[in-house]
């Protein structure tokens, strides 16, 4: 069983192309191959091309908790770069088809910047979706009970859901310590992503993610949207966003509406085969 490797700014996903050999993944054996120890170790597994009615390209992203997600910019990103690498697009826009959505894709000519219009970020709780008290709302500091602290939060998706939390400093313990009992908070029927976010300036924003399903990541293309989208919200940033993160930065473009134009690199680490019997 042959796969890519790449990664999106040390966010890392096995791209399974089906028409070399097709295969449906067990729950059980997207977390054995994902695992870091016992597979060959990832953040996810980018299942595709496969057809679509919608776009040029249908894609699935499987999480390395067996589960599948709407839609990751990164795996997104990264899906772009192995289509290009394959010889499938050039350097002209092309679609892509996933659960959360159509979005439109372009690779640079060098190959050293992929651009991704995410869609329109919403803050509505029916449609993230939030359980919250009264009629339903856009999800707008919103007070948030955990074990041993209160944080107030946005709600947002882009396809995805996200719990984003503003705070004055962040790190990477605040983000593993809470980011579970975020994910799978009752609020959040579908669990979510989290992202805990610090404003820089206008156009800069600092983010720490625990990732629904993956746990703590270095970088996310969704969460980087949410938590800019979430930043103009706010009123504390314009339309042009660079989001640090630890595995490095994206930039946004996010208008008055909120749609969310995102470009970043996708880098090839290599072809790796799996032997059957890791899965045994």
């Amino acid at each position: 069983m042959i796969f890519e490797k790449y990664h999106a700014l040390g966010n890392d996903y096995l791209v399974f192309d089906p028409r070399e050999s097709n295969h449906e993944f067990s729950e059980e054996e997207t977390i054995r191959i994902c695992h870091r120890n016992f597979g060959l170790g990832s953040d996810g597994i980018l299942v595709g091309p496969l057809p679509s009615n919608k776009g040029d390209f249908g894609l699935r992203i499987l999480n390395p908790d067996g589960s599948e997600a709407e839609k990751s910019g990164n795996g997104l990103r990264i899906f772009a770069r192995y289509l290009r690498d394959s010889g499938l697009v050039s350097d002209k826009p092309f679609t892509v088809d996933t659960l959360g959505g159509v979005v439109t894709c372009e690779v640079s000519a060098d190959q050293s910047l992929i651009s991704v219009e995410m869609g329109q970020v919403n803050f509505h709780s029916d449609i993230i979706p939030v359980q919250v008290e009264g009629s339903s709302r856009e999800v707008l500091n919103e007070k948030i009970l955990l074990s041993d602290r209160t944080f107030h939060f946005y709600g947002a998706t882009i396809g995805n859901p996200h719990c984003v939390v503003p705070l004055d400093e962040i790190d990477q313990p605040t983000a593993c310590q809470y980011g579970p009992e975020l994910e799978n908070h009752p609020l959040f029927p579908n669990r979510t992503n989290v992202q805990f976010l610090k404003i820089i300036d206008r156009n800069r924003i600092k983010i720490e993610i625990w990732e629904r399903g993956a746990g703590y990541t270095l970088a996310s293309g969704s969460s980087s949207s949410a938590a800019g989208a979430v930043a103009r919200k706010m009123g504390a940033c314009d339309q042009d966003i660079t989001v640090e993160m630890p595995g490095g930065e994206i930039v946004l473009q996010i208008d008055d509406e909120y749609n969310v134009l995102m470009k970043g690199p996708a880098t090839k680490v290599g072809r790796m085969v799996l032997d059957l019997e890791c899965l045994n």
